[in-house]
């Protein structure tokens, strides 16, 4: 594959280039993200993954597109890349950059609240931290396999996952341990007896959803089952954002901030932010909600 042709530096916006092409240099695969902290969609020619994925996703195709498309997968180390003309487009638009930890050897543990860093603290080894908005990156050496929502508020980052760059951080990096790699062990489910479904309560009562944790694992469980589908991705989201709306669409546990999460795992899987809202409103739509 011939390698696309640098731009001029002035071209481009100084500050996240320079970044990502002094990271691509630690050997740290970079990509830029847009409005939202999400990657760029894929382009037509890869819309709907028609393309068969980049070599290094989860199902290997001959994808050769030179934009950063694929989400996560478009992340490199290769400068001559990264300056493109190819990824002009991108960078001018882009709001933030990002990078492959599992591709860098390494795993975050993303810390979303002061919960969250007070159970790691007491748990996990110390290693390098970063701060984040709402809390925390966890740096370890290291990969595994990315999962999210291992608790609430804790998400694994690093094989198959991208990560904001948010700067070095402080303290030094220790190797992974155990105690992050147990979190991505799944407990046996609980047998339970059951049930039958009833309609939403009419007003009066507490809504049987409105439990934290019972919601979020629902909602990384959806976003697990979008980023782990290797072929059909149109049809995974849709399908995905059907269960979800018919376990919580009329009961008013739904936030924005839950939507947001299904319609980045979408995105990074290539879906464009039209199609996910378009797969929302039809399994709305087909819910009679």
């Amino acid at each position: 594959m011939t390698h696309p042709t640098p731009l001029q530096r002035a071209q481009l916006p100084l500050p996240l280039l320079e970044e990502a092409l002094a990271l691509a240099m630690r050997a740290v695969p970079v990509l830029p993200l847009r409005a939202g902290k999400v990657p760029f969609g894929n382009c037509p020619a890869c819309a709907g993954n028609a393309c068969g994925g980049r070599p290094n996703m989860k199902a290997p195709g001959p994808c050769a597109c030179p934009r950063p498309c694929h989400g996560w997968a478009a992340a490199t180390t290769d400068p001559h890349i990264i300056d493109s003309s190819a990824w002009a487009r991108a960078w001018r638009d882009a709001a933030a950059l990002a990078y492959h930890p599992g591709g860098a050897g390494l795993t975050v543990v993303d810390l979303d609240s002061a919960d969250a860093i007070t159970w790691a603290r007491a748990n996990l080894p110390a290693t390098r931290t970063v701060p984040t908005t709402r809390g925390e990156h966890w740096l370890y050496r290291g990969a595994m396999r990315s999962v999210n929502g291992v608790r609430l508020g804790v998400d694994i980052k690093s094989t198959m996952a991208y990560a904001r760059w948010l700067g070095l951080g402080s303290g030094t990096m220790t190797p992974l341990p155990d105690a992050v790699r147990g979190l991505a062990v799944r407990q046996p489910a609980a047998v339970r007896p059951a049930t039958v479904a009833v309609p939403a309560l009419a007003g009066g009562g507490v809504c049987p959803h409105r439990v934290p944790a019972y919601l979020d694992r629902g909602i990384a469980m959806a976003e697990q089952r979008i980023s782990e589908a290797a072929s059909g991705v149109h049809a995974t989201v849709y399908r995905t954002f059907l269960a979800v709306l018919s376990a919580h669409g009329r009961c008013g546990c739904l936030t924005d901030t839950h939507t947001e999460r299904l319609f980045a795992a979408a995105q990074a899987k290539g879906e464009t932010a039209r199609h996910c809202a378009d797969a929302w409103a039809n399994a709305l739509t087909r819910l009679g909600l």
